[in-house]
């Protein structure tokens, strides 16, 4: 007869930090950490010290002195009398509008061109082939350029809009394309819930959500009674009524009227106005990173296997619906992490932008406010805090976004 007994238990020793595996991965960690916190430690003393001796200290106080210069292109009230701090404002929010709005565009592109490239049509897939590989393997700075030059060159200047016999005209009597920008109606509302039209709009994205989230239900109920009955209801009126009718009525109650701009001595007055850098810097953005995700794109559909557009054919599925309910939901759940990369690099892109004039956050607090103050250190730190900050949420909000749509296996 034999008893087992456990090992007696070993002191712990310090030469155990290096030699037992246990404890070797945590000293070298903590080793780590201590360098990387004194070579912080002492570059920011270093630059403190050299700062103090050129008789320069951080100071963010010019932030609130006047910054003595226009911008054309703003999203919220300014004029040169307002301070660097609201420069810097406008400048962030010109880098969020066209950001957003490349990254949309950029992501219909990329789709479209993606699965067009892989089509039976040898004409169409080939075109696709040359739109990627030309616009890719171009830096952006120069499509930027070009398409600012054309827009430029082709659009009519606002005084050929002017005279008894104009050689252009506007669209609808709306909408004018100019050398200078795109200027089309902006809403207003006469007699809005709130005093304040900010809140006025923030009451209708609330009801714009309501409604999604109300249809998203009324999607999901149509697919549960499918799956129990085989018959799928229909729900393009219902969802229609649900988008339609509490938007509409919020209109008729907020009392909508339109500004139509309106040509004044040297160019248009009233409306919106979508100036020339931003357009010209918005389809450049959109056309470069489109070609990248047309890639990814391509790389998603080829990772599905091919048995299941067999079996969906097998079922008698024609390769279009194919496509739409079995190939691209799966793809595009693929290519999420690398289409994070795009929108991350368009944000950064963006700061291309100084090259048209286009005042974005790089424009006005690394470029006008920094030369005016001399404060390169702080101008210079408070851009790598935005940069750092917008990609950090793009980049939180996406895996966010991927971990609740990815495929779960059991």
């Amino acid at each position: 007869m034999s008893t087992m007994t456990d090992p007696p238990k070993a002191d712990f020793r310090l030469s155990m930090l290096i030699n037992d595996t246990r404890y070797r991965s945590l000293t070298f960690q903590v080793i780590a950490a201590i360098v990387i916190a004194l070579s912080i430690w002492y570059l920011g003393n270093n630059l403190i010290q050299n700062l103090r001796a050129a008789g320069l200290n951080i100071s963010y106080s010019f932030l609130g002195d006047s910054a003595g210069y226009d911008i054309n292109q703003r999203l919220v009230e300014y004029d040169s009398q307002s301070s660097h701090a609201r420069a810097a404002l406008v400048g962030l929010l010109n880098t969020l509008l066209v950001a957003f709005l490349a990254c949309i565009t950029a992501t219909i592109f990329g789709v479209i061109a993606g699965v067009l490239r892989l089509s039976n049509n040898w004409l169409v897939s080939k075109l696709m082939a040359v739109y990627v590989e030309i616009f890719r393997n171009i830096p952006v700075l120069i499509w930027i350029i070009i398409i600012f030059t054309i827009m430029t060159a082709v659009l009519p200047p606002p005084s050929e809009f002017r005279g008894e016999n104009p050689t252009s005209s506007m669209l609808f009597g709306s909408f004018a394309f100019t050398n200078r920008g795109i200027y089309f109606p902006r809403p207003e509302f006469a007699s809005g819930v709130f005093a304040s039209a900010a809140l006025n709009w923030l009451l209708v994205i609330a009801v714009l959500i309501g409604s999604w989230f109300v249809s998203g239900e009324v999607e999901k109920r149509a697919t549960k009674k499918q799956e129990e009955t085989g018959e799928r209801p229909a729900t393009l009126l219902p969802k229609l009524a649900i988008w339609l009718v509490p938007l509409v009525l919020l209109m008729v109650i907020m009392g909508l009227t339109w500004d139509v701009p309106e040509l004044k001595r040297f160019n248009f007055s009233g409306g919106l106005n979508a100036g020339g850098p931003l357009i010209a810097l918005w389809f450049a953005l959109s056309i470069y990173t489109g070609a990248f995700i047309a890639e990814n794109v391509r790389a998603g559909i080829q990772a599905i296997s091919k048995g299941q557009t067999e079996a969906a054919a097998a079922l008698g599925l024609r390769q279009g619906r194919i496509m739409k309910l079995v190939i691209l939901p799966q793809a595009l759940r693929v290519i999420i992490p690398p289409l994070i990369s795009q929108y991350l690099n368009i944000t950064k892109n963006s700061s291309l932008a100084i090259a048209v004039g286009y005042a974005d956050i790089t424009a006005t607090l690394g470029g006008i406010t920094l030369n005016q103050t001399g404060r390169a250190i702080e101008c210079v730190l408070l851009l790598m805090l935005f940069y750092l900050t917008a990609s950090l949420l793009i980049s939180t909000g996406m895996n966010i976004y991927n971990a609740s749509v990815k495929l779960k296996e059991r």
